[in-house]
């Protein structure tokens, strides 16, 4: 199931040094061309202080918006960027796609504790989101639920982490 998940850069997707709001939206649907027909994409985006997770299955033009802060769905240029991607998307295979994307809020994620760690969250839902077999993940955090992530799950993300990016030191 794991071929079924793509992984877009953020740097390609944010605020800042991402280009202007087209340029995005046209990187975002080359990168959907790339992928494989059925494929969901994991899109990290900073707003510029805050990150968040959109997960995108372009060929069904459905969006799982996911805010560790809980708050509701994104709207304003994030919103339309990943909107006109999906349209660009469809144009270039001549499908001609819905008038209006679906957006889902995952309202049942877990909330994030503390206010500097939304980083780690989102590369706990992303990891979540690939070791779920069945890619039950949505149907799970579809409603308000009692999803927690401990202290000590966090701080998982962030050892492997820290221990993913200490391999490049030592070579």
């Amino acid at each position: 199931m794991l071929h079924m998940i793509a992984f877009i850069d953020p740097a390609q997707t944010g605020v800042l040094g991402c280009g202007n709001p087209t340029e995005r939206a046209r990187s975002l649907s080359a990168c959907y061309a790339k992928g494989k027909s059925g494929q969901i994409f994991l899109v990290p985006y900073n707003s510029g202080c805050h990150w968040m997770l959109t997960v995108v299955n372009p060929a069904e033009e459905v969006v799982h918006f996911m805010d560790p802060l809980k708050r509701r769905l994104v709207t304003g240029e994030w919103k339309t960027i990943v909107d006109n991607s999906i349209k660009i998307y469809n144009a270039q295979k001549t499908k001609k796609g819905r008038k209006i994307v679906t957006w889902k809020n995952c309202a049942g994620i877990p909330e994030q504790q503390g206010d500097k760690t939304c980083g780690f969250w989102i590369m706990h839902y992303m990891k979540d989101i690939v070791e779920d077999k069945n890619q039950e993940w949505s149907a799970k955090w579809d409603r308000k639920g009692s999803n927690m992530y401990t202290q000590d799950d966090i701080d998982e993300v962030r050892a492997e982490w820290a221990q993913y990016v200490a391999q490049f030191q030592e070579s």
